[in-house]
C-alpha cells in the first residue's frame, strides 16, 4: 500500500511540472496563462509562442506520463497504469501551477503509448490506431480540441473491445475527463465560435 502511494504521488508531481509555463516564462519572459485560451497546454503554447515551442510542449507532456511509466515499469512492474493516470491528473491539478493545468490531451496519448509498450503490447490498437484518428478527424474539421477528444475516447472503446476490459474502461473514463476538461471548446463548437488550425 505505501509502494502504491509513493508512486501515486511521485507521478502527479511529475505531471505538475507545468512545461508551457516554464518554456514561456524562462525563454520567452510570457507567462502564456495571460494569453490566449489561457491554458498551459501544448496549443496555446504554440499559439502564444509559436510552432515550434507549441510542438516542443506537446512532446514534454506526452513524456512526462510514458517516461514515468517507464521508470515505474523498470523498478515496480505492477504500477505502470496507476502512475500513468497520476501524471495526467498532475498534469490537470498541477501544485507547482495553482493547481490551474492543461487538458490532458498530450499526457493521455504518452498514457496510451506507455500501455502498448510497458502493459499489453498492442502497438497498433493502443497507441497507433487513436493516433490515426487524431489525424483524421483534424484534417476533416480543423479543430484540434474535437481531433484530441475523438482520438482518446477511440484509444478507451478499441482497447476495451480488443484488449482488456478493465484497462478499456480505466481509459474511457480518463477520456470522459478529458471531454469534460474541453467542455469550453465544445460549447464553442457548438456556437461556430471554436478556432480551427490557421486560424488566431
Amino acid at each position: 500500500m505505501f509502494d502504491k502511494l509513493i508512486w501515486i504521488v511521485l507521478g502527479y508531481l511529475i505531471g505538475s511540472i507545468p512545461w508551457g509555463l516554464v518554456i514561456g516564462k524562462t525563454f520567452f519572459q510570457t507567462d502564456i496563462r495571460e494569453y490566449g485560451s489561457g491554458n498551459l497546454g501544448g496549443t496555446n503554447a504554440g499559439r502564444v509562442l509559436g510552432l515550434h515551442v507549441g510542438y516542443l510542449v506537446i512532446l514534454l507532456d506526452g513524456l512526462k506520463a510514458f517516461l514515468m511509466m517507464f521508470l515505474c515499469h523498470l523498478l515496480r512492474n505492477e504500477y505502470e497504469l496507476l502512475c500513468g493516470v497520476s501524471v495526467c491528473i498532475g498534469h490537470c491539478f498541477p501544485v507547482f501551477a495553482q493547481f490551474k493545468g492543461g487538458k490532458a490531451v498530450a499526457c493521455s496519448y504518452g498514457f496510451l503509448l506507455g500501455l502498448a509498450c510497458f502493459i499489453h503490447h498492442e502497438f497498433i490498437i493502443t497507441f497507433l490506431l487513436p493516433i490515426l484518428v487524431f489525424f483524421t478527424v483534424l484534417y476533416l474539421s480543423k479543430y484540434v480540441s474535437l481531433s484530441s477528444m475523438c482520438g482518446v475516447l477511440s484509444g478507451g472503446i478499441m482497447i476495451f473491445l480488443f484488449v482488456n476490459r478493465k484497462t478499456g474502461l480505466i481509459v474511457l473514463a480518463l477520456a470522459l475527463f478529458v471531454i469534460y476538461r474541453h467542455r469550453s471548446n465544445i460549447q464553442r463548437i457548438l456556437q461556430g465560435k471554436e478556432s480551427r488550425i490557421g486560424q488566431k
